[in-house]
């Protein structure tokens, strides 16, 4: 087995090769990549029902069951947003700003960053969609999956080498880590010399494990405690079918809605939002309130407030003014993808201009919040801080950039 030093050294030198790939060969690459993928969808699918097995066997979830799956229309999706990938725009090579002083002249240039580490968990799409945007933005990708997806990515990423291969490009371009265990992750995200940019996607639990012991510079991706908010005023039509696509149109992502607040002068609407809520097998913990109006409500504790069920739950509870759905928010969220559901445009304005967060929406789902949607093709993560990137992070957010000086014999006095 190839070590981890060995795979980050191969990495960086394919790094130097890719950046100067012109546009034409990276999509020619991605292309072959779609279609190998989907060519060998068998071989993709059985190592996938391998690591779905074993999961049930070792009482995973099915919301975690979910996340892991794939099935023909997943992998037709997939390899859709890889063909879409290669249809946008490069965007390394930019001239972003270019000016004169006195005798230089000075470009300032997109660039990749060069070698990209990326570690996740149960979702074996993001193999994927993180080697695409990477191959398209001239960076190696570098991949650290969970144990629990080893089969489906050896067998993605065995495809998506070949497909390199039939291009003459560099194979490590892309790699997955060998080496298994929390010792090698650990040590993986230390890999300064290899590693130019580190991103997380996952649970709380491993974001925050990144955030504090990585040394390569990191963009946190985020868990998504995503809040709905129900306004005084509002279109009555919309609210309950925006509120179970949020929640239920799939429960096991991160643009999920995990809470909801009601404005006290529309509890009218409440028991409809419970019932349709319940309907769908969604468990309720709920205020005070909220419990008054149905027995089976579940009282809710503030750790319910700012918790990502990833699950069939979600907690609800009443505020009696829009200030304190946004101070609740605020304080509860994990600054993913926040909603409000008015038909006051005052009150739209003040809670898209007032909540913290990377996306936040008037009268529209959370579920919006993702590279696809975006029209970004994929994305490689929703970043939830403020640098380098915030949101959907498509091809644009995986460049930096350099200085280039022209000068004429040019030297400082």
């Amino acid at each position: 087995m190839v070590t981890m030093e060995e795979q980050g050294r191969l990495c960086k030198q394919a790094s130097y090769q890719l950046a100067q790939l012109p546009t034409e060969k990276k999509n020619e690459a991605l292309q072959c990549m779609a279609s190998l993928l989907w060519e060998k969808r068998e071989s993709i699918l059985e190592a996938n029902k391998k690591d779905v097995e074993a999961a049930r066997l070792s009482g995973r979830s099915e919301s975690f069951i979910d996340r892991l799956s794939l099935d023909e229309q997943r992998l037709a999706a997939i390899c859709e947003g890889v063909r879409q990938v290669a249809s946008l725009p490069d965007p390394c090579g930019h001239i972003l700003e270019e000016w004169d002083r006195g005798e230089l002249h000075l470009v300032k240039r997109s660039v990749p960053f060069g070698v990209i580490g990326i570690i996740y968990e149960a979702r074996p799409n993001v193999s994927v969609d993180a080697a695409s945007l990477c191959l398209k933005s001239g960076n190696v990708c570098f991949l650290r999956g969970s144990s629990e997806t080893m089969a489906s990515n050896q067998m993605l990423c065995k495809w998506m080498r070949a497909a390199l291969r039939q291009c003459n490009i560099d194979e490590n371009c892309i790699a997955l880590l060998q080496e298994s265990g929390h010792a090698a992750v650990d040590a993986f995200m230390k890999m300064r010399t290899y590693l130019d940019l580190l991103i997380p996607r996952g649970s709380a639990r491993l974001i925050k494990h990144c955030v504090e012991n990585a040394s390569v510079p990191i963009i946190e991706t985020g868990s998504g405690n995503c809040i709905l908010y129900v306004d005084r005023q509002v279109d009555e039509q919309e609210v309950i079918p925006i509120i179970l696509n949020a929640k239920c149109q799939r429960v096991s992502v991160c643009n999920a809605a995990e809470s909801l607040l009601i404005h006290r002068d529309r509890l009218d609407l409440l028991p409809s939002i419970l019932a349709a809520l319940k309907a769908n097998g969604v468990v309720i913990h709920g205020d005070e309130t909220i419990c008054l109006f149905d027995p089976e409500v579940i009282p809710a504790t503030e750790e319910d407030y700012a918790k990502e069920y990833l699950d069939y739950a979600i907690s609800v509870k009443c505020v009696d003014t829009l200030e304190e759905a946004i101070l609740h928010i605020n304080t509860h969220h994990t600054m993913h993808s926040d909603a409000i559901l008015s038909s006051d445009p005052v009150a739209v304005e003040t809670f898209l201009n007032q909540v913290d967060a990377a996306v936040v929406y008037a009268n529209a789902s959370t579920r919006f919040s993702d590279g696809f949607e975006f029209g970004f093709g994929a994305e490689i993560g929703i970043s939830t801080q403020k640098l380098h990137a915030r949101g959907p992070m498509g091809l644009r957010e995986l460049t930096t950039y350099k200085y280039q000086v022209y000068g004429k014999g040019s030297i400082r006095k």
